[in-house]
Order: structure tokens, then sequence, then C-alpha cells
């Protein structure tokens, strides 16, 4: 069992920067393909960014690409959103979530269902 705790989300203004974690237990967290998801009041859970176990490969949603940044640090078992340019459409609870196998390509890490592990979310609030 994986257990997923975020951290780091927060109130910024518009054009700030946050920088997103999520601390993982367990030993296999290599193994696990990592991915964040936002969820804003009324509206469904998204993808935002995906990386891999080795950290070899990512994906992120369009509208995140160039502002965001995933990255990993497996001796820490812990994955990291960064985010610049914040924008106020980027309010939302951010998730991060874990994929135990059988998932290649953005379009298999876009769907929510594929993710085994979810953490509690963190809220992150961007003011205009």
């Amino acid at each position: 069992q994986v257990q997923l705790v975020e951290s780091g989300g927060g109130l910024v203004r518009a054009g700030g920067s946050l920088r997103l974690s999520c601390a993982a237990s367990g030993r296999t967290f290599r193994s696990y393909a990592m991915g964040w998801f936002r969820q804003a009041p009324g509206k469904e859970r998204e993808f935002v960014a995906v990386i891999s176990g080795s950290s070899t490969r990512t994906y992120y949603a369009d509208s995140v690409e160039g502002r965001f940044s995933i990255s990993r640090d497996n001796a820490k078992n812990t994955v990291y959103l960064q985010m610049n340019s914040l924008k106020p459409e980027d309010t939302a609870v951010y998730y991060c979530a874990a994929n135990q196998g059988g998932c290649s390509g953005v379009g298999c890490y876009r769907n929510r269902y594929v993710y085994n592990h979810w953490g509690q979310g963190t809220q992150v609030t961007v003011s205009s």
C-alpha cells in the first residue's frame, strides 16, 4: 500500500511561483509513474503532468506546458511540481497520484482511473 502526502500549496499572486511536493511511503516508489491532477470547484479532476519511474518520460497538459515542471527524487520517495507564471485559472486543489504500471503514452496517463493511489490534495489559490 502506498500513502501519498502533498504539501506546498498556498496563496500566490498571478505571475508567481509555487513548488508542490508529494511524499510517498513504501519501498517500491521507483516502480510507480507519478502524476499530478487538479480539481477546481464545480469542475472535473483534470490531468496536469506525469513522470515515469526513471524520470525518462514526462507529459504535460497543454494548459501548463512550458510553465510547470514535474520531477522526482527516488532516493527521497518524493515527486515535485514546480509551477511558474501562475494564472488565476490554475486555482484548484492539486493531487498527486501513483500508477502501478500497465500504462504507456500520455493518452493513458491522462486518465485518472489508471492511478491506484491518491493523496489528500493541497490547495493552490492564484489571485489576480
